[in-house]
């Protein structure tokens, strides 16, 4: 099922009409100056949130000395960034202090204080469309710049309850609905390795912040990839967990229809070892439906590959460096381990994006549809009209992006043929990786793009968007840095359920590759 000549010149239309335009944007934007920011030099920031909760159990390191630590290298970066839109520094101060006395206090021993609080003392991030008691929940609307949460969203609390000590809250996309991560609110978030670059979104504030050192662990949400493109773009790891397990309560935007079937809320870090914990703790009770305790032979995985989606006219090709990142992963596998790792092809993969828009517009079991974006940027207020914001937006007036705007203008409408498209992906996808199978998947086609450049390539999110669509596990690896000093990535894709593969291999890969790359060194 290749392309057709009709789809072959739309894509060649489409790429030479955004390739025209991206043209021009680079040619009338003014010019910024490519920044990275400084390299972490301070060790207690080098250290994964398991092993480091370990040293401050053992009174090793203080969890004041680590929270200090953490607060000022975020002041040292976030100017560069503008990731943490807002801090709680004396309250994460004084919550150490506490976390200290305890230790001091605990009798049970180490053991007994591991079981109860395997995270004490830990500093962490938050996704400000996240709630976080004390703290702002906009989502980057204008109109809810006064809005404070009372209360803490159920995966905040299980966190906090596991003794982390939230910093602050991060940037997002405006309603978390594109993949940079920019509002009228708060600004632009720039990436650690290029400030020129995106940092990805919607979760890109944590993105960022963790990549620079300034944060060690993380909360986002993922309906389209927004976990996993910032975790690609900014050269760390994420998890976009099987929907269901992990509460997604506590959050905005609200879902509607079926939306709650293909949004994950999951954990982001710089270290792979980090993310089998986080994902424990923030699945509560469910995490007994996951085998995060099962150990996995890699050798007895079946390894699948897929080199891009099929030719979409609506995406870009995938980057050479991509294409080869993705290569010598495939290489190491089966060197290594002894496996391998079967190319695959899924025809249905080119239609991606509108499987995903097909998903997203479908009713609930009820029949209800979901709500309308204009409604959900309304958040409760006055009528917004789309075209009337774009008018104003050309002015400069409008409280709202271009890009949310648009997603009010284009919507979401069900497709029977599209649905069909799926059902069908869905069948052979999950035959294919069963109980004991992985596939590789490019994460994005492009490396981190340059600041609003994802106008004028809309649909390369489909990368990611279709596993929401698919509702399968799916681990965020990266792969060291390109020839420009930008992250490169792939996706590590597992059946319904099976979370703690995807998660093995990404602990591999971590050691096959290096993981995390310390930004402004070589």
């Amino acid at each position: 099922m290749g392309l057709t000549a009709g789809e072959r010149i739309l894509q060649w239309l489409i790429r030479a009409v955004s390739g025209f335009l991206s043209a021009v944007f680079v040619l009338m934007s003014p010019r910024r100056k490519a920044e990275t920011v400084p390299p972490v030099t301070e060790p207690l920031l080098l250290i994964p949130a398991v092993q480091l909760a370990e040293k401050i159990r053992r009174k090793q390191v203080s969890s004041v000395d680590v929270v200090q630590a953490y607060i000022d290298r975020i002041q040292q970066v976030n100017p560069l960034l503008n990731a943490v839109v807002k801090d709680r520094f004396s309250a994460a101060l004084a919550e150490a202090a506490q976390a200290d006395r305890l230790i001091e206090e605990e009798t049970g021993g180490e053991e007994a204080l591991a079981d109860r609080l395997p995270l004490l003392g830990v500093p962490l991030s938050v996704k400000e469309s996240f709630l976080l008691q004390g703290m702002p929940c906009s989502t980057g609307l204008v109109s809810r710049a006064g809005f404070v949460a009372s209360t803490d969203a159920p995966v905040v609390a299980l966190l906090k309850r596991a003794g982390a000590i939230p910093l602050g809250v991060t940037n997002t996309s405006e309603l978390c609905m594109w993949l940079e991560s920019n509002n009228h609110l708060y600004g632009i978030t720039n990436n650690p390795y290029d400030t020129t670059r995106i940092c990805g979104g919607s979760s890109g504030g944590e993105g960022s912040i963790l990549a620079s050192g300034g944060s060690l662990i993380g909360i986002g949400s993922d309906i389209g990839g927004s976990i996993r493109l910032p975790c690609f773009f900014n050269g760390i790891f994420g998890h976009k967990g099987t929907p269901g397990i992990v509460c997604n309560e506590g959050q905005l935007p609200p879902m509607s229809g079926l939306q709650e079937d293909i949004l994950s809320t999951g954990p982001m870090c710089r270290y792979a070892e980090d993310l089998f914990p986080m994902l424990k703790i923030m699945a509560g009770a469910n995490a007994d439906k996951l085998s995060l305790s099962s150990k996995v032979d890699l050798k007895k995985l079946r390894f699948f590959t897929v080199v891009d989606d099929g030719g979409s006219p609506w995406t870009s090709p995938v980057d050479k460096q991509l294409v080869e990142a993705q290569r010598k992963v495939i290489q190491r596998l089966e060197e290594d381990l002894g496996v391998k790792v079967k190319e695959m092809s899924f025809p249905q993969l080119k239609y991606s994006s509108q499987i995903w828009e097909t998903c997203m517009a479908l009713p609930d079991k009820d029949g209800k549809p979901p709500q309308p974006f204009a409604e959900v940027m309304a958040d409760g207020g006055s009528t917004v009209w789309p075209v009337w914001e774009l008018i104003k937006r050309i002015f400069g007036k409008s409280d709202h992006t271009l890009a949310t705007i648009g997603l009010a203008l284009i919507g979401c409408k069900p497709s029977p043929f599209y649905l069909k498209m799926k059902e069908v992906l869905q069948r052979d996808m999950d035959k294919v990786l069963g109980t004991n199978g992985v596939l590789l998947y490019p994460s994005h086609p492009l490396l981190a793009p340059k600041h609003h450049h994802p106008l004028f390539a809309v649909y390369n999110f489909s990368y990611t968007g279709i596993f929401n669509a698919l509702a399968l596990p799916v681990t965020q690896c990266p792969l060291g840095l390109s020839e420009e000093g930008l992250p490169l990535g792939v996706q590590v894709v597992g059946g319904k359920l099976q979370d703690h593969l995807t998660l093995a291999v990404a602990l591999y890969l971590e050691k096959a590759f290096g993981g995390w790359r310390n930004p402004g060194t070589t």
